[in-house]
């Protein structure tokens, strides 16, 4: 289940702020998806009437997919918006610029956007990017040396250990704020009225 936000046609079930991949494109297909905010109203009415109104809106589509991937860009800069909840222990030097959720980079840098005719989307294809958006408790997991004969745990050298799981709290990067919303609705409204000038 891989995390994306997605703006389009398929308004329906967004009432808790995600909703499955039943109407997306094909490439959505069984994943979860989380849509711009749980009470967008303004935003859905308007995508809404963009899809009833024309076709093929992928030039838009294709600006709001960029406005969506700076928003969350931006909330991997800010450590969220609101704030996450901190980490439990000291940040360590692996971790780059001592960031929330950039210890490698990797989940930052795996979101990408997309769009069709009919919707825009960005998401991520890190397995453990539900998670870290939902918050929840990994499963009780053996850890065993990679390298090495064996492991120091909590001052103690052993040769595996058994790990009970983690809780895990939500830190939402795959949201949008109030400021992004009104540029998607700047961008609809600008391209409907070019639309109705006859300049697309």
């Amino acid at each position: 289940m891989l995390p994306r936000i997605r703006a389009g046609a398929t308004t329906r079930a967004r009432r808790h702020g995600r909703q499955t991949c039943r109407n997306t494109p094909k490439t959505c297909r069984s994943n979860t998806v989380f849509v711009i905010t749980e009470n967008s109203r303004q935003v859905i009415q308007a995508l809404t009437m963009l899809n009833s109104a024309i076709d093929d809106a992928a030039p838009v589509m294709g600006i709001i997919a960029g406005i969506m991937h700076d928003e969350v860009e931006e909330n991997f800069a800010q450590e969220g918006r609101p704030k996450w909840l901190g980490l439990r222990r000291p940040v360590g030097k692996d971790r780059q610029g001592g960031k929330i959720l950039q210890r490698s980079g990797q989940l930052a840098a795996s979101i990408e956007p997309g769009f069709d005719s009919k919707s825009a989307w960005v998401g991520t294809n890190k397995v453990y990017a539900r998670i870290q958006q939902l918050g929840g408790r990994t499963s009780p997991h053996r850890i065993v040396p990679r390298n090495k004969k064996a492991l120091a745990f909590n001052g103690r050298v052993v040769k595996a250990v058994n790990h009970p799981g983690s809780n895990i709290p939500a830190r939402p990067f795959l949201m949008i704020t109030p400021g992004g919303e009104e540029k998607i609705l700047s961008a609809v409204s600008s391209y409907l009225s070019k639309i109705a000038g006859g300049g697309a």
